[in-house]
């Protein structure tokens, strides 16, 4: 009776053990950093997006999976999600690796494209902190020349909002651009491939509105007038891109830009769900969502190499580029990178950026003066991105940083170039399995109780880094099981935690040697 009673309290603890280890991630790129889901208020995937992409997709680290293909409003609590849709866990596998590559082959699948290898061997510049709405050739040079005569290697360049005459209009600015074309042939003298900033949406009362408006080419209200929208810039108009016809006059008109100027490619910003009101149709498919407006939105990307995206749905495994979204100057947001990242590449978001070095949030930058940065920050946030798929300058570090530490950030910038060989390889490889760039510990590492660590990451199989996302000069680093060798040379026994010093000049990484 005893050893029933036992086996009866042994099964018993297994199976509350197997229940606590069952962590869940997915659904929204920007709520990586609350992931695995704890507790969370309701979340509607059909009317927010945490300001990033979605997937309707659910991911545990016992090898479960959910899908849903519509958009559905949930919630967690001590761990357990609550959805408003009904959705059938799938069993996989055992590992949250196994429930991801099923779901992805099923309903994401990889197809074997890229976008331009430039965005992951070089590093990638935006004017939008340093100009904002100030968007003008002359100034755009001024930065272009400063990246270069700085020693920062040339690599995508994207000018930013408010270059156009108004929304749906693709000519630059005569007043603020006297010769587009004569400053995008010097950025390629320079070095540089150019990007636009574009939106889908069109400003009302101009040629282009009334032109598109007879074509029948924008959504509609209920009524049957022309819908306007409003957005962060305003109210407009905007394009109807589920109609076939309405896409292939508006990469028509971006094709024809490109041919006016040499652009190279377009920065697609807006597309978020919030920004298609629910009274907003489709005159071509009335039963389209705001999250088919999402979708029909990035597969604009697809006809253009050159791309980047900060929105989506439903897009995993398409060459496609994705930002997280605009960050905070701040800790917080630095310490979000890394968890962001490893659940854009679990929902098949593998050629992802972290939003841009110190943030993007322009707010955030208002009125602060040059010697008022915090230059550490600065620092480790280029230290995330610099054993990222993608790294992205925006606040220009030769204004801000000190000669030390503009010699730091010079460093991680030339640390990204060094590894664009290996990121390339790993790119090539998620374009043909879809295997993530970026990884969860849990991910590589299952069930040795790394599904909360949230400051650290595999790079591919080979590297795991350990980036300081805090105002300290140390930090704990826990290493799997196996033998690791790190950035300057010494060896370690995984299976343990380590507490290294982390100077502000070092960025820690470990390579797995067996």
């Amino acid at each position: 009776m005893k050893k029933i009673l036992l086996n009866i309290l042994i099964m018993m603890f297994s199976v509350t053990e197997s229940a606590q280890a069952a962590s869940w991630w997915g659904a929204a790129v920007g709520l990586g950093h609350e992931q695995p889901y704890v507790n969370l208020p309701a979340f509607d995937l059909a009317t927010q997006d945490a300001n990033n992409q979605l997937v309707p997709l659910f991911l545990s680290s016992n090898g479960e999976y959910m899908w849903s293909e519509k958009p559905f409003v949930f919630s967690a609590a001590n761990g357990e999600i609550k959805s408003s849709e009904q959705m059938t866990k799938v069993k996989a596998g055992s590992t949250l690796r196994d429930a991801y590559l099923a779901a992805q082959a099923k309903y994401f699948p990889a197809n074997g494209q890229l976008p331009d290898t430039l965005f992951f061997t070089m590093p990638q510049y935006n004017t939008w902190i340093e100009l904002m709405y100030n968007q003008n050739q002359a100034d755009i040079l001024r930065y272009a020349h400063a990246v270069v005569d700085n020693g920062f290697p040339a690599g995508v360049l994207m000018i930013d909002d408010n270059w156009q005459r108004y929304y749906g209009n693709f000519s630059f600015k005569a007043e603020r651009f006297p010769n587009a074309k004569a400053m995008i042939d010097e950025l390629h003298a320079l070095g540089f491939k150019v990007m636009v900033w574009i939106s889908p949406f069109v400003s009302a009362d101009s040629p282009e509105y009334r032109e598109l408006e007879a074509k029948g080419y924008l959504l509609k209200t209920p009524h049957g007038g022309t819908a306007i929208l409003n957005w962060w810039n305003g109210y407009s108009a905007c394009y109807d891109l589920t109609n076939p016809a309405a896409v292939e006059y508006f990469v028509s008109v971006l094709r024809d830009a490109q041919s006016e100027y040499g652009i190279d490619g377009y920065k697609f910003d807006a597309g978020d769900n919030n920004c298609y009101a629910s009274t907003a149709i489709s005159a071509y498919d009335t039963s389209a969502t705001t999250v088919d407006h999402t979708a029909s939105w990035a597969r604009i990307g697809l006809h253009f190499p050159f791309n980047e995206y900060r929105a989506c749905w439903q897009m995993g495994g398409q060459p496609l580029v994705q930002r997280l979204g605009d960050k905070d100057y701040s800790w917080a947001a630095v310490q979000q990178l890394i968890p962001q990242m490893c659940v854009a590449g679990m929902l098949g978001y593998s050629y992802a950026c972290p939003d841009m070095v110190g943030g993007g949030q322009f707010a955030a930058f208002l009125d602060i003066k040059e010697d008022e940065f915090d230059q550490a920050l600065i620092v480790r946030s280029a230290q995330v991105h610099a054993l990222m798929p993608m790294m992205q300058f925006s606040v220009a570090p030769w204004r801000i940083l000190s000669k030390e530490n503009l010699a730091i950030v010079q460093n991680m910038a030339k640390l990204h170039t060094s590894f664009g060989p290996y990121i390339m390889q790993y790119a090539r490889k998620a374009s043909q399995t879809g295997e993530p760039i970026v990884r969860l510990m849990e991910y590589q590492f299952p069930h040795q109780g790394l599904e909360n660590v949230k400051d650290q990451f595999m790079f591919g199989d080979r590297y795991l880094v350990a980036p300081v996302v805090d105002n300290r000069l140390e930090r704990d680093v826990r290493l799997p099981k196996g033998t690791w060798r790190d950035e300057q040379g010494k060896r370690y026994k995984g299976g343990k935690t380590y507490h290294i010093n982390v100077p502000l000049e070092r960025l820690p990484y470990f390579e797995l040697l067996k």
